[in-house]
C-alpha cells in the first residue's frame, strides 16, 4: 500500500502510532540535552549551577530559534524545488543553507562572548550566579556552530525519506552527552564547564554523523563547493518559509527571560534554580505530545484534503486521548512523588527541594487540560488554517502567560508567578475550546453533505438505470 493510500485507508489508531513513536523518541531525546545537563549540574556543582544554567537557557532558545528558521525554512523550500523536479536548484538551497547554519552561528557566538555579561544580567543572574551562567553559556556559544549545523542539517534527513537515521543522529548526541556529563563534572571536578563541554562534544560528533550521511554518496542532496556561495534567491526563500518556527522559539526565549527575571525579583537564586527543575520535568512531560503532533498532522491534513471528515475526527480524538494520558500519568507522577522528582536533580539543599516541591504543585497544578490545548492548536496547523494555529499556540506561552507574569507579581509576590502558569493553562484552552467546537461542528455538517450529495447520486443512478 502507498503512502496516500495508507493515510486514508488503514486504521487510525495504527497509523498514529506509526507516525508518533519515531517523533516522540526525537523529540525526548532533544529534550535530554538540558534535562541532563541539570541533573548532573544539581548534584555535581549545586543550585546556583542550576540557577546560571537556567539563566542561560533563552539565549539557547535563540540559538535554536536560527537552526530553526534556516533549517526549516530551507527543508520546507527544497521539498518544493524536489516535488518540481528542480533538483539542481534545490542543491543550490541546499548549499546555501549550510553555509547560512555556520554563518549566523558565528554571529551569535561573537555578540555572545562581547556582550556576555550585560546579556547574562539582562536575563535574571544575580552576582552569586552568574560566573555559573558565565562559565556554561561561554563554552555553549564556543560550541553553537556544531548544534547549528547537526540541528539544521538533520531535517534534510528526514525529508529524504530516512527518519531512522535522523533519529539516530539526536540518540547519539544525547547518549554521548549523557556518559560524559559525570566524567567531566565528578570524575575531571569542571563542575559547569565540564557539563557544557560534554554537550558540544556530543553535538560535534552528531554534526560529523549528519555530514558522513552526505558525504558517503548515498544521500539525494549533494554538498558542493559551488553551491556555498550564497544566492538572494535562496536566502529570500529560506528566510520567508522558516519565519514562523523562528518567532515562535523567539517568544519561548522572551517567556523564559521575563519568567527568570520574575523569579530572581521575588524568589532570588533558590526561585530561578527550582523553576529550573520544574521546567526540566514539564519539558520531559510535554515533549510526547508535540511527538504526538508530529505524527497526527499528515493522517489529519490527507484525509481533511480527501474530504474524510470521519477520519479527520477520529484522527483528532485519538491523539487528543493520547496525548491527554500522557500528562495525566506525569500530573499523577509530580502528586505523588514530586520530593523523589526533585531528588534527582539534588538532593543537598533543602531550600531548593522545598521550593521546588512547591512549584511543581503550583505550576503544574492544570497539566492534565494541557494536551488537549497543544494538540488542538496543531489540528488548525494541519488542516490548512496556519493562523489559527498560531493564535492557539501563542496563547498559552506568550499572549497569556507573559501579561500574567508581569502583572500578577506585582499584587501576589512569588505566588503570582507561580500562579501565572495554571492560569494560562485554564484561560488559553478555554480559548482552544471554543475555536475546536465550532471547527468540530463544521466538520460534522460537511460529512452530512457528503453524504447526502452520495445519496442523492446513488438515487439519479438508480432512477436512470430503472
Amino acid at each position: 500500500m502507498d503512502k496516500s493510500r495508507q493515510l486514508g485507508e488503514e486504521k487510525i489508531l495504527k497509523l498514529l502510532i506509526k507516525f508518533s513513536i519515531p517523533a516522540i523518541v526525537g523529540m525526548l531525546v532533544n529534550a535530554l540535552y538540558n534535562v541532563v545537563d541539570r541533573i548532573f549540574i544539581g548534584n555535581g556543582v549545586g543550585y546556583l549551577g542550576i540557577a546560571g544554567t537556567t539563566i542561560a537557557f533563552p539565549v539557547m532558545l535563540i540559538m535554536m530559534a536560527f537552526s530553526m528558521l534556516i533549517g526549516i525554512g530551507a527543508n520546507s523550500l527544497v521539498s518544493i524545488r524536489l516535488g518540481e523536479n528542480k533538483k539542481e536548484e534545490a542543491e543550490v538551497i541546499f548549499g546555501n543553507t549550510i553555509n547560512l547554519l555556520i554563518l549566523s552561528s558565528l554571529f551569535i557566538t561573537i555578540i555572545g562572548l562581547i556582550f556576555m555579561d550585560p546579556m547574562l544580567k539582562l536575563l535574571g543572574a544575580s552576582e552569586q550566579n552568574l560566573p555559573y551562567a558565565r562559565d556554561y553559556l561561554q563554552i555553549i556559544l564556543i560550541g553553537g556552530v556544531f548544534q547549528s549545523l547537526g540541528m539544521g542539517m538533520n531535517n534534510f534527513i528526514r525529508s529524504e525519506g530516512n527518519p531512522r537515521i535522523a533519529m539516530y543522529t539526536m540518540l547519539i548526541g544525547a547518549l554521548i552527552n549523557t556518559v560524559l556529563d559525570p566524567v567531566f563534572i565528578f570524575i575531571f571536578h569542571m563542575g559547569v564547564k565540564g557539563a557544557a563541554i560534554a554537550t558540544i562534544l556530543a553535538q560535534f560528533i552528531s554534526a560529523v554523523w549528519v555530514f558522513s550521511y552526505f558525504l558517503r554518496g548515498n544521500s539525494l542532496l549533494k554538498i558542493r563547493r559551488k553551491n556555498l556561495r550564497l544566492k538572494p534567491f535562496a536566502v529570500k526563500g529560506i528566510l520567508i518559509l522558516g519565519i514562523a518556527p523562528f518567532a515562535m522559539q523567539l517568544a519561548a526565549s522572551v517567556q523564559n527571560l521575563i519568567l527568570n527575571t520574575s523569579l530572581a525579583t521575588y524568589g532570588g537564586d533558590i526561585a530561578v534554580s527550582g523553576m529550573g527543575v520544574v521546567n526540566s520535568i514539564i519539558t520531559l512531560m510535554i515533549m510526547p505530545l508535540f511527538g504526538i503532533n508530529q505524527g497526527v498532522q499528515p493522517i489529519i491534513g490527507y484525509n481533511y484534503g480527501a474530504k474524510k471528515y470521519k477520519r479527520v475526527k477520529e484522527a483528532y480524538k485519538l491523539a487528543v486521548f493520547f496525548a491527554t494520558a500522557i500528562v495525566i500519568v506525569g500530573w499523577v507522577i509530580t502528586r505523588v512523588f514530586p520530593e523523589q522528582l526533585v531528588f534527582l536533580f539534588n538532593r543537598k539543599d533543602t531550600d531548593l527541594i522545598q521550593f521546588s516541591v512547591l512549584a511543581i504543585k503550583k505550576f503544574m497544578m492544570f497539566l492534565p487540560i494541557v494536551g488537549f490545548q497543544i494538540i488542538s492548536s496543531n489540528y488548525f496547523q494541519a488542516v490548512g488554517k496556519p493562523k489559527h494555529s498560531a493564535l492557539l499556540g501563542l496563547s498559552r506561552q506568550v499572549l497569556i502567560l507573559i501579561p500574567a507574569l508581569i502583572i500578577l507579581p506585582k499584587f501576589f509576590g512569588m505566588n503570582g508567578v507561580l500562579s501565572a502558569g495554571p492560569l494560562s493553562d485554564i484561560i488559553s484552552s478555554l480559548i482552544t475550546g471554543t475555536f475546536i467546537l465550532i471547527e468540530m461542528k463544521q466538520l460534522e455538517t460537511n460529512h452530512k453533505s457528503i453524504q447526502s450529495g452520495e445519496l442523492k447520486m446513488a438515487e439519479v443512478d438508480l432512477e436512470e438505470g430503472m
